[in-house]
């Protein structure tokens, strides 16, 4: 399986890196792509930007691990992970999985895994800055435990 996975602050072509994934698949039905922006506001007050950090080499080590679990329980071909990192505004692109597979449905189960364990295991850093001039760190969010404990379920 071919896997590539970068954090970076550049943003991503999500074209580029659809064609980029393909030209290492053989036999592929579906790729599946999930892109994440931030978002304005998760509250009554407007997200001026989200500022995120991580630990080089670990955050990367634990998505592979991630994405090796993924594998073991779909047949996926190849996937791609990219997590941006450093001052992001609203609306920008902040996170993309795509995962390639002979078949959809291993595609859609594949890239949901990922997200959901990008979420809750991916050790990154999140800092929101409001319209207000209100900072804070975003903790673990329940629905995101919820959503990663599915995936436990026999």
């Amino acid at each position: 399986m071919h896997t590539e996975i970068r954090i970076q602050h550049e943003d991503f072509d999500m074209a580029q890196e659809y064609r980029r994934l393909l030209a290492h698949t053989e036999n592929t039905g579906a790729v599946v792509s999930f892109c994440g922006l931030v978002r304005d506001r998760d509250s009554d007050v407007r997200l001026e930007s989200l500022f995120l950090e991580h630990y080089p080499e670990v955050t990367e080590n634990e998505i592979a691990r991630i994405v090796s679990q993924a594998a073991e329980r779909w047949p996926i071909s190849a996937c791609t992970v990219i997590h941006r990192v450093g001052t992001l505004s609203a609306d920008e692109q902040i996170v993309l999985v795509l995962a390639a597979s002979a078949h959809r449905k291993a595609a859609f189960a594949a890239a949901e895994y990922i997200m959901d364990y990008l979420k809750t295991e991916a050790p990154f850093w999140k800092k929101e800055r409001f319209s207000d001039g209100l900072e804070r760190w975003v903790e673990a969010k329940a629905a995101d435990q919820t959503a990663a404990e599915q995936w436990k379920q026999p």
